[in-house]
């Protein structure tokens, strides 16, 4: 169901996971990424956000869909951004960051918190230390 003047919310939940796996360190790439690439997946969010506001509902459940959806983009930003703020490769298990290929067990052991700020659309990232409670 392709139309200029709206979009599904299967078909924009396919377009979210396409960029995801492509950009954002997903299997097609072999849970690589790099600078470069999430800046290209930064611009992606932004144009599906645009486009997410064409979404159109035939149905109560997909309804539903597309509010998943907006949460679903959010969530999908608020990942990319943790990613681009860590500069270290983190695997086996998570991700390689093909412009921090060393492992950095100092940046590492830290939690990252964002917040967002819905009015201007702006991210803040922040390191916190990580307390070891059980030894």
């Amino acid at each position: 169901d392709v139309n200029p003047h709206y979009i599904t919310p299967k078909m924009l939940q396919f377009r979210l996971q396409k960029l995801m796996d492509e950009y954002v360190a997903g299997i097609s790439t072999w849970y690589q990424t790099n600078g470069r690439l999430l800046g290209i997946a930064e611009k992606k969010l932004q144009m599906l956000k645009e486009d997410s506001l064409k979404m159109r509902a035939k149905d109560l459940h997909e309804l539903l869909r597309a509010w998943e959806n907006y949460h679903r983009i959010l969530t999908a930003e608020a990942h990319m951004r943790h990613i681009q703020f860590r500069e270290e490769t983190r695997y086996p298990g998570y991700y390689y960051r093909a412009d921090f290929l060393d492992l950095d067990d100092d940046n590492w052991r830290v939690f990252v918190n964002s917040k967002y700020n819905r009015a201007t659309g702006e991210w803040t990232l922040r390191k916190v230390p990580y307390v070891q409670l059980i030894k």
